[in-house]
């Protein structure tokens, strides 16, 4: 997916790669027509997240307008926290595919350094609205906080639209379980396991992105060939055996077949390698090969990953995981 650095008259911001979506990518729209901008990380793109990019989008299609995300990169821990950076849920190019799908029509990228940490809360909305001219709303979490030392909030941020004739809509947290939904959140239950619950806060199933690469066919040896995906996201979720969901990344969704899958290390019969995630579809006829890209969409935590005293050991227990996973998806 290719970046665009300005798209004169619409959208000059310094330091910020823009991207957009499908059908403006031939030949991108650059009349000044009016600009719903959705501020924030938005990392997972979660319910809460889409609460706020829905309003900016409804607004922009009342308005005859075009709806943006504006994001940043690196996160800003990693300027402020180096040695404890947040880790992100998921890579850029399948964020700026979760706000397509959300009807974004541009997903802007502003780098976050230490030039726009110093600008202060009083100079932000201004200098947004010099580099993007036609705006007209900024839509945000009703905790969103920006300037240096973060000392601007909501009432600030809407007391600046109002001198600049920018309106400004802050969404109220959206709770689940009568807690805040958060990235934060999400990324514990990740941690520990409980993907069942980050797909319950996410509103989608939690998904990976990886291309299939040829390994040294243990599992084939042991029965039970699989796909394996190599993958190195930041956030690590919890090592163990997941029911999940395998289909090629333009497929309807729901449309995946059945899988028994394993992330982590494998240390019964490896050592010191990087994780992956290995596949076993549980389909008679398994129709994908080395180098098909392949979305997985992770459904349940089946167990933790464990070490195995021998091979025939953890056959044993790859075949219990197997039927585990079948009476999951209830296939025979």
């Amino acid at each position: 997916m290719k970046a665009l650095d300005r798209m004169p008259g619409f959208i000059e911001l310094p330091e910020a790669d823009i991207f957009l979506r499908p059908e403006l990518r031939d030949g991108p729209d650059t009349a000044p027509v009016p600009l719903h901008l959705a501020v924030g990380i938005f990392d997972g793109v979660h319910r809460g997240h889409l609460c706020v990019i829905g309003a900016a989008v409804e607004s922009s299609r009342g308005e005859g307008g075009r709806c943006g995300v504006l994001t940043f990169h690196p996160h800003p821990s990693r300027l402020f926290r180096p040695d404890d950076p947040t880790l992100l849920l998921m890579p850029a190019p399948m964020k700026n595919r979760r706000l397509f799908n959300a009807g974004v029509d541009y997903v802007v990228w502003k780098t976050f350094g230490p030039d726009f940490a110093a600008l202060s809360a009083e100079a932000f909305l201004p200098a947004l609205r010099s580099a993007l001219p036609t705006l007209a709303g900024v839509y945000v979490g009703e905790n969103f906080r920006f300037g240096r030392g973060r000392k601007g909030d909501l009432a600030a941020l809407a007391a600046s639209g109002e001198k600049l004739g920018v309106r400004v809509r802050g969404e109220p947290r959206l709770l689940h379980g009568g807690t805040p939904i958060s990235s934060s959140r999400i990324r514990g239950c990740l941690q520990s396991g409980a993907v069942a619950e980050a797909n319950e806060l996410l509103g989608r199933p939690y998904a990976t992105l990886s291309t299939v690469t040829r390994g040294k066919r243990l599992g084939r040896q042991l029965g039970f060939p699989t796909l394996n995906l190599p993958w190195s996201p930041e956030l690590l979720p919890r090592f163990g055996v997941y029911a999940v969901s395998v289909r090629r990344p333009d497929d309807p969704p729901g449309n995946g077949l059945p899988t028994v899958a394993n992330f982590g290390i494998r240390p019964t019969v490896e050592e010191g390698v990087e994780p992956r995630l290995e596949c076993h579809v549980l389909a008679e006829d398994c129709p994908f090969s080395t180098g098909d890209r392949l979305l997985a969409e992770w459904l349940a935590f089946l167990r933790p990953e464990q070490r195995f005293e021998s091979v025939d050991a953890l056959r044993q227990r790859i075949g219990a995981d197997a039927q585990e996973a079948r009476a999951y998806f209830r296939v025979d």
